[in-house]
């Protein structure tokens, strides 16, 4: 069962990584998951937050950096190390194989960080704004998987990597922002 799984996740990495090759995803892919990318629209989400909803913006931001925290942590220093699955570009027998766009790094791969963090800010968001603001939950979901689908893309995630990681960012974004609005729920007022 266990072997079945893993071929199946390198047959979709495959898929991923050669499989939708193109010009247009080898430019576009290494931008999505490069971490300076996202800088303007997290201070964007800082900006916004303290000048709409004062104090009650503080604490949104304090509480998803909380989120962001339990989620890196949780992902690159606790299950990384336990799990210890090397990334597919350093994959002695896959290496060969993999259109690595970007340097492969040392790092471990179950599960992707990326696809935690990103995640975990998503479902964060997603939670707190989705009655207030439409189009909050495609935006973010879509924002956060191509985020984790770069990171197959670019050669240094297997699907799975990313699938944990989506589960497990999600699953802190919403219970962090369940948190939140336990205490600070947000109004247009505020």
């Amino acid at each position: 069962m266990i072997e079945q799984l893993v071929q199946l996740d390198h047959q979709l990495f495959f898929a991923i990584n050669k499989g939708l090759s193109n010009p247009v995803f080898d430019f576009l892919m290494p931008i999505l998951r490069n971490k300076y990318t996202w800088i303007p629209l997290y201070l964007a989400i800082i900006f916004f937050a303290t000048k709409w909803y004062k104090m009650k913006g503080l604490y949104l931001v304090i509480f998803l950096a909380i989120t962001v925290s339990i989620a890196d942590f949780g992902s690159a220093s606790i299950l990384k190390s336990a799990f210890k699955r090397v990334r597919p570009c350093n994959n002695i027998e896959l290496k060969e194989q993999v259109i690595s766009r970007v340097p492969c790094g040392s790092g471990l791969s179950f599960p992707s960080t990326h696809a935690t963090d990103h995640f975990a800010i998503a479902l964060f968001l997603i939670t707190i704004f989705r009655k207030r603001w439409k189009y909050t939950l495609a935006t973010g979901l879509i924002w956060a998987a191509s985020i984790a689908i770069a990171q197959v893309y670019v050669g240094v995630h297997f699907p799975i990597d990313i699938t944990a990681g989506a589960l497990l960012g999600s699953f802190i974004g919403f219970g962090i922002a369940k948190l939140y609005q336990k205490y600070f729920a947000l109004s247009t007022q505020s």
